[in-house]
């Protein structure tokens, strides 16, 4: 019942005033509706991303009052992170979530899921229509990773998975797996662990009534010693640092010199907020409250980007000392054999496999293929 218009239900034509007064603001609702969706979708079409910013970025608003979304870190580092490993394919995806909760990333299954699959992170946002389809619009904010590495991962999880990697501990030990060949019966030797009087003893070894067998360690040691014996030849070492100085170097500096600009132009604006503000406390038009309360939001984002561009710098000045540091490393190229992941270690063993092995001392031969002989020495 209203109190400035009631109704007497006891006159029948109230019921057309009851209409009329139920209707009047369900259709102000619908127009409020209306309104907001075109204007979200207004917002979509210039490239700005409306409402709440999804993981790894945060709400911000620029010079001219338009809000947009900014990374946020350390998130940000750790949603590129989670695309990286997912275009590897060497974790489930339950794994790979709880690895990126222990970074810091709190994000539940089901964010999970919605978050690899949005096209935000590679500076996309999708713009849905009823009548024409879904359409992609290139977004003003900074993208997170590239478009390349966005559509590679949505090859991955939108098709059958088969996790390119198997248990850590077993893959981890047995590297030389599938390229050793048992001298008695010519079967390709397995891996396992031998349970001792205290622990457990890895074994290169046959099956059935085949006792071939030889100790996990020693042969992946001796394999380590061949391959630390082996150099780049002369001349090739100043090929590969332009190879690494074209592939890597350049690349990197370029996203970093990218990363500056934004970070700058960030810093400019809010630099120009802060001065226009001062000019209208001046000028007694803004009052002292709201003066502290701008200043103390601006101040802390300006010392955030100069601390984010002192990174930077110091990043970018890192790339040339990594680099030179790198291309001096190519005498021993083979130096970090020891801390490559299991997948590295396999593919280097499949280009320089063992041969030759003897099964008592663990003695073996390092094959050279004729286009590796070209480019490797024998020290």
């Amino acid at each position: 019942m209203a109190i400035d218009q009631p109704i007497d239900f006891s006159v029948p034509e109230s019921i057309v005033m009851l209409a009329v007064y139920l209707s009047i603001p369900e259709a102000e609702n619908s127009r409020r509706a209306l309104n907001t969706s075109n204007g979200i979708r207004r917002a979509k079409m210039l490239g700005r991303y409306p409402g709440k910013a999804p993981i790894g970025f945060t709400n911000t608003t620029g010079i001219d009052g338009k809000k947009y979304i900014a990374p946020k870190e350390p998130e940000a580092s750790v949603v590129k992170w989670v695309f990286e490993q997912l275009v590897r394919n060497c974790f489930v995806l339950e794994e790979l979530r709880r690895m990126a909760n222990a970074k810091g990333l709190k994000c539940s299954k089901s964010n999970f899921w919605k978050f690899i699959r949005n096209p935000v992170y590679c500076g996309l946002i999708v713009l849905p229509s009823e009548t024409e389809g879904n359409q992609i619009i290139k977004g003003i904010h900074i993208p997170l990773i590239s478009e390349t590495l966005f559509y590679e991962v949505q090859n991955i999880i939108t098709t059958k998975r088969k996790i390119s990697c198997e248990k850590p501990d077993l893959n981890a030990m047995f590297f030389l797996k599938g390229y050793l060949i048992c001298p008695l019966c010519g079967k390709k030797l397995r891996g396992s662990f031998s349970q001792g009087k205290t622990k457990k003893y890895p074994y290169y070894h046959c099956m059935g009534r085949c006792k071939t067998r030889i100790s996990a360690n020693l042969l992946n040691n001796n394999y380590n010693e061949k391959l630390q014996k082996i150099a780049l030849s002369n001349g090739v070492g100043k090929l590969f640092s332009l190879v690494l100085k074209d592939a890597n170097v350049n690349f990197q500096k370029k996203e970093l010199l990218q990363k500056r600009y934004h970070l700058s132009k960030q810093l400019q604006e809010q630099e120009l907020i802060m001065s226009k503000v001062r000019r209208l406390f001046v000028e007694d038009r803004l009052k002292f409250d709201d003066f502290s309360a701008i200043k103390k939001e601006c101040t802390g984002m300006i010392d955030g980007f100069k601390k984010e561009l002192k990174s930077v710098n110091l990043d970018i000045n890192g790339i040339v000392q990594n680099s030179e540091q790198a291309i001096r490393s190519f005498k021993n190229i083979f130096g970090n054999f020891q801390s490559l992941n299991t997948s590295d270690k396999k593919q280097l063993v499949s280009l320089i496999p063992p041969s030759k092995i003897n099964f008592q001392t663990g003695e073996l031969y390092l094959e050279l293929s004729s286009a590796l002989s070209k480019i490797l020495l024998r020290r």
